[in-house]
């Protein structure tokens, strides 16, 4: 996968949402359908992918990464239609009688690049929300999961319509050859200095980017508070989800310096 055909996967989507297929609320609700269905009939795959990829408990996978992306899907079939009914707006006195109203579209082709920690959720939330607002879509997920990357890959060939909907397994190299393109909008999940990359290559086409980057997470500990409560949440909340491996789990702790001592 170089430039070349990234260029090409482009184009081909460009197609298809010129065709204006993505922006019926039937396709939209039928791709968010087909996410569910795969959800619930693959279930036991994706349990296994996330177990070699990253050793996560199965409850753990049904709960953080099935359940809360179904969470997703159940949102948008509930709410999509007024999501997509057009909102009246307030007109001037000078433009009596005129009226006005702010209609939703769809941005175009958008990109999806995802990180390893969550590689379903973090994958295809993005995902479905680009759905959901009508957009076709590349999926590019993190190749430090490759037992996911190569499910979703399977998966999404599968369920969902691969003339608006693709996706690109790969590194550096796969990654680099997509943000070279022109895109309508491109959503990053990952660390700081990728973010960089991302938006520097954004700039160019003047591309907007939603950048959701890790960083420090301080826990306030107050010298009033019941010490072994506290502690046991701070554990807690480091080791308790995915092992720590998540950008809200607590990273240091800040409190007085006579608890100090006691706390640590």
């Amino acid at each position: 996968f170089d430039g070349e055909a990234a260029s090409s996967l482009v184009k081909e989507l460009r197609v298809s949402f010129s065709s204006g297929k993505t922006r019926s609320y039937e396709w939209r609700i039928s791709q968010v359908k087909a996410l569910l269905k795969m959800m619930a009939e693959r279930e036991d795959e994706i349990v296994d992918a996330l177990r070699s990829d990253l050793a996560k408990p199965p409850l753990e996978t049904v709960v953080y990464e099935i359940g809360m992306f179904k969470n997703s899907c159940e949102l948008v079939l509930r709410e999509l239609k007024q999501w997509m009914t057009p909102e009246k707006a307030k007109t001037s006195i000078t433009t009596f009688p005129s009226s006005a109203e702010i209609i939703p579209e769809p941005l175009g082709v958008v990109l999806v690049i995802s990180a390893w920690n969550y590689p379903f959720l973090l994958s295809l939330d993005p995902v479905v929300g680009a759905i959901a607002a009508g957009n076709a879509v590349v999926l590019k997920p993190s190749e430090i999961a490759p037992a996911s990357s190569s499910l979703l890959a399977k998966l999404l060939g599968e369920y969902l319509d691969n003339s608006s909907i693709r996706l690109v397994e790969g590194a550096v190299d796969e990654t680099t050859a997509l943000l070279q393109q022109k895109w309508d909008k491109i959503f990053y999940t990952g660390n700081g200095k990728v973010g960089r990359i991302v938006m520097a290559a954004a700039a160019k086409h003047l591309t907007p980017v939603v950048l959701e980057l890790g960083g420090k997470s301080p826990t306030v500990v107050d010298s009033n508070v019941n010490l072994e409560v506290a502690a046991r949440r701070i554990i807690s909340g480091k080791w308790g989800c995915n092992n720590g491996q998540a950008c809200i789990s607590p990273d240091y702790l800040i409190t007085t310096k006579e608890f100090a001592p006691k706390l640590v």
